[in-house]
């Protein structure tokens, strides 16, 4: 299996649904077509942040087609394909590689998290890269999941040929550090998962992140790390800053709801969500909306546009 090293910010794209709750594939187009020209080296579908939960099969093997034929080219095309099963997990890995997807991000199961142990999580992941037709990457995600993979797995895993790499999404520095260590020396890329530990993990010597924020600040990621490359590590760590509120304000405080609104006020489409999401009330527009121009108005002034 060829060797794939990973560089730059990737958004997991969110995926705009209609007022009656169809998938606007329409708007999901031309966002990839905004968003080829800003600087991104590549796209998740079907992550987190793009409700995949609430999607179907087919409309998640839509999304990765048209991400393929639109995409620029260079671009790395990644897809979100763990489900709680091996097999089923293969079976659906296989189809987005057939339909353009280059790598696949795999989340850890955990319907059953009190049984997802180390040897439980190397016995899926071992199965699943072997039935792979693609790379495959480990998702990290507690937030959602209620299991954060340890670093022994970690280290067992980085050794099969198939298992690229890790994104993770705890915002856990020392973490990240740890699954460092004991990955060095093998061709394996750890991912930082969220914008709020983008500078550190860049100082760590992490070269690649997939971040919320990128859906709709593409541009200060970008920047960010094109300053810290450059040596100019002030500058970097001033971007770091002046985009973490707004960060904050669409992985936490306000969610998706406020990611998709964030879109919107940044000139992409954001749309609706899907139920059972309940959409951003006008409280929280104005909340997102002050964040946002606050971080817009200091990336400006860094000579960053947002």
């Amino acid at each position: 299996m060829a060797q794939i090293k990973l560089h730059g910010v990737m958004p997991p794209m969110v995926t705009p649904f209609t007022a009656d709750g169809s998938v606007d594939y329409a708007a999901f187009t031309a966002n990839l077509k905004s968003w080829n020209s800003t600087g991104l080296s590549g796209y998740l579908v079907n992550g987190s942040n793009s409700e995949t939960a609430y999607l179907s099969e087919e409309e998640k093997l839509k999304l990765v087609e048209l991400t393929a034929e639109h995409a620029a080219a260079g671009m790395h095309i990644m897809a979100g394909t763990g489900l709680e099963e091996p097999r089923a997990t293969i079976e659906f890995t296989n189809k987005c590689a057939e339909r353009g997807a280059m790598s696949a991000l795999v989340l850890t199961p955990s319907y059953y998290d009190s049984a997802m142990n180390s040897a439980a999580l190397i016995d899926f992941f071992t199965r699943v890269a072997e039935g792979s037709r693609i790379p495959i990457l480990i998702y990290n995600v507690p937030k959602y999941t209620h299991v954060n993979i340890k670093a022994d797995a970690v280290a067992k895993l980085a050794q099969h040929e198939n298992i690229i790499g890790m994104k993770d999404s705890t915002g856990d520095v020392p973490q990240l550090a740890n699954f460092l260590r004991v990955t060095e020396g093998q061709h394996y890329n750890v991912l930082v998962g969220t914008a709020s530990a983008w500078y550190p993990a860049m100082a760590l010597g992490i070269q690649a992140g997939i971040h919320a924020l990128a859906n709709c600040a593409p541009r200060a990621g970008v920047a960010g790390q094109a300053a810290f490359a450059a040596g100019d590590y002030a500058k970097s760590c001033a971007i770091y800053q002046a985009a973490l509120p707004l960060n904050a304000a669409v992985t936490g405080t306000y969610g998706i709801p406020g990611l998709k609104y964030a879109c919107e006020l940044a000139g992409y489409h954001g749309g609706y969500v899907r139920c059972p999401l309940q959409p951003l009330s006008e409280e929280g527009k104005a909340g997102v909306k002050k964040i946002f121009d606050t971080a817009a108005e200091k990336l400006s002034q860094l000579g960053v546009q947002i």
